[in-house]
């Protein structure tokens, strides 16, 4: 009985492995994405943690204000808007949502290498991007959509030109795009 029992679940486990290895080489030969916008339900709770560490606190993602781009190769660039009730004033100001970007993504001429940063707009048309613990790394200029019909909390949306994605909070923006 131990033999037959060793030897079916032996062959269940050459057969699961076999399975998986299939499917690995399978994803690893994907042919490419398409390239486009995600919306909340594509990201919030899906792809995007439920809370995110930022200067030693932890902060609720709010899930429903959440928007992404997934590029042709399937790395993709996620933010979404968080509670940031917990933290200081100074910070709080700044500190109204969480970027994730598998590459390097290009923000008014500025840099920002794959990674997770906290971000903002302020006032006098300012975004600011910061580390993790709350080091302003960039400021560059945001812009005010005007002609914008029914601003919402947070969203993505198709850049100005082919490949760039604006990233609003209600009618605020910044345009980016994955760097070279």
């Amino acid at each position: 009985m131990k033999v037959r029992f060793a030897f079916l679940f032996s062959a269940l486990v050459l057969a699961m492995l076999s399975v998986s290895f299939a499917g690995a080489q399978k994803s690893g030969d994907a042919a490419p994405q398409k390239e486009g916008l995600l919306n909340a339900p594509d990201v919030g709770g899906k792809l995007f943690p439920d809370k995110v560490f930022f200067k030693s606190q932890v902060a609720p993602v709010q899930a429903r204000n959440s928007a992404g781009v997934r590029f042709s190769d399937g790395n993709l660039t996620l933010a979404a808007l968080v509670d940031s009730s917990g933290y200081a004033s100074g910070i709080r100001e700044k500190y109204q949502g969480y970027l994730l970007s598998d590459v390097a993504i290009q923000i008014g001429g500025q840099t920002l290498k794959p990674g997770a940063y906290g971000f903002g707009f302020l006032e006098g048309n300012k975004f600011v991007v910061m580390d993790l613990g709350a080091d302003d790394l960039f400021q560059v200029t945001s812009a005010k959509d005007t002609d914008l019909k029914r601003p919402v909390p947070f969203q993505f949306v198709a850049g100005s030109t082919a490949g760039t994605y604006r990233l609003y909070k209600g009618r605020e923006y910044v345009e980016f795009r994955r760097a070279q």
